[in-house]
């Protein structure tokens, strides 16, 4: 069976529209809380969410859904998915659950499910859910004395800041640093400050007013020009540039040059191996990372393993290989010594250190390697047919002029209704024939 409600990062619309419904959510939960209940009671499964209005439909109707299968809720509120990721293994739950469609607009909503490990379910697992949703009845709800209860756990952001401030090296602090954090007005708003705050920074915050419908408007990761304003107004040393959950991070340099995830996994894993705690020689990415990562990781005798776009199969990759970096383009590191999952706060911390040890501006060390030229330009997915013979014939024709240093990718995003093409090369004007061409099959392709 193949999965029809989970795309790379869980469920994820229009909120209040088929897939994203209360009802959805209500069956997800129930579904859910069946397959992981297993053992001795208690059962447990944490919730948390961003700060999109429809936050208030999704989380009781999924409160609901998992006491109804006779498991304890626990709600940590706005909390960043890494957060919730850290909360689940810690708190001993079975299961954990981020309301979240993370850099989308507001109007956007999402559900991801943790295990009890604090990792992504895997996608049989996503099959697992989706069939049991499909042939749910009144088998498996609790009986009456057996009903789960809900409760707000009232410390999770205090322990979720320790566990941060735990991952920086404790000879080091942020004095004397005037850093720029932009929340996006998301799950970081109330922490991501203090967190810089509390390690010696002086902090600008950007982005902390959320009011249902602001999350990653003209702000974040995704649109940092209001990080770049604020970090040359105030001569800030850097700026952090965070999603509307938090999981990914986009770093600004003193000057407002940007650093995507790619330079960051450079600069991590160039620090680490120097410091003999890079493991396996190696560093996972996704197909979507530019090939100048690539030549600059093999320069320095360490691999640069590719995954499909999506975080958790980065994380796949690399528990698979024994690997502690990775990460993608988009600003999802994943630090497996200290989380399971992308963290865009942890990745920020990591840099600081760096910055603080070499004693150096990031100008100078954020972007150790040229980029080749890239382009990401997506399409309307809807009556796109990638297996016709026109676009088929398009893309091979576009691969054969790139070849052999340059790179093509055309494919369905499992977040958004588009078709994402990706093309490098070490030519721009080639690069731009290229895309051109394809724009204009792409457009005119028809219908499946």
């Amino acid at each position: 069976m193949r999965r029809k409600l989970f795309g790379t990062d869980g469920i994820r619309g229009v909120a209040n529209r088929f897939p994203m419904t209360a009802d959805t959510a209500l069956r997800l939960g129930r579904a859910a809380g069946q397959i992981f209940r297993r053992g001795t009671p208690p059962h447990r499964v944490v919730i948390g969410k961003d700060t999109r209005l429809s936050g208030y439909m999704l989380e009781p109707a999924l409160t609901a859904g998992f006491v109804s299968a006779g498991m304890d809720v626990m709600l940590v509120g706005p909390m960043p998915t890494p957060a919730v990721a850290f909360l689940t293994r810690s708190l001993r739950c079975d299961i954990g659950v981020m309301i979240s469609a993370s850099h989308n607009p507001f109007h956007d909503n999402g559900i991801k499910l943790f295990g009890p490990d604090g990792f992504k379910l895997s996608d049989r697992l996503e099959v697992e859910i989706e069939e049991m949703m499909d042939r749910l009845d009144g088998d498996g709800l609790a009986d009456p004395e057996a009903l789960g209860r809900a409760r707000r756990l009232e410390d999770a952001r205090g322990r979720y800041l320790e566990n941060l401030k735990n991952s920086f090296p404790r000879e080091l602090d942020l004095a004397g640093l005037r850093v720029v954090v932009d929340c996006a007005h998301g799950a970081a708003y109330h922490l991501g400050p203090d967190l810089l705050f509390e390690l010696g920074a002086e902090v600008v915050p950007v982005g902390t007013a959320p009011n249902g419908v602001n999350i990653n408007r003209a702000c974040g990761s995704t649109a940092p020009a209001a990080c770049r304003a604020a970090v040359l107004e105030h001569g800030a040393d850097l700026g952090i540039c965070l999603d509307g959950d938090a999981d990914r991070v986009i770093i600004l340099d003193e000057r407002g040059a940007l650093l995507d995830g790619d330079q960051l996994l450079a600069v991590v894993a160039t620090s680490w191996q120097e410091e003999g705690r890079l493991r396996g020689g190696a560093v996972v990415a996704t197909v979507m990372s530019n090939l100048g990562l690539e030549r600059y990781l093999e320069a320095r005798g360490l691999t640069l393993h590719r995954t499909r776009v999506g975080d958790r199969y980065v994380v796949e990759a690399m528990r698979t290989r024994g690997l502690n970096l990775g990460g993608e383009q988009s600003g999802h590191i994943i630090l497996s010594d200290f989380a399971t999952t992308g963290d865009g706060l942890l990745a920020a911390l990591q840099l600081l250190a760096v910055m603080q040890r070499r004693g150096r501006p990031l100008s100078e060390i954020g972007r150790p390697f040229e980029p080749l030229p890239q382009k990401l330009e997506s399409f309307p997915a809807d009556g796109l047919d990638l297996d016709s013979p026109r676009v088929r014939s398009a893309v091979d024709a576009a691969k054969a002029r790139l070849a052999p240093e340059g790179r093509l990718l055309v494919r369905r995003s499992g977040t958004e209704p588009v078709v994402r093409v990706m093309v490098e090369a070490d030519d721009p004007a080639l690069l731009e024939e290229v895309l051109a061409e394809l724009r204009r099959v792409l457009v005119g392709a028809p219908s499946g």
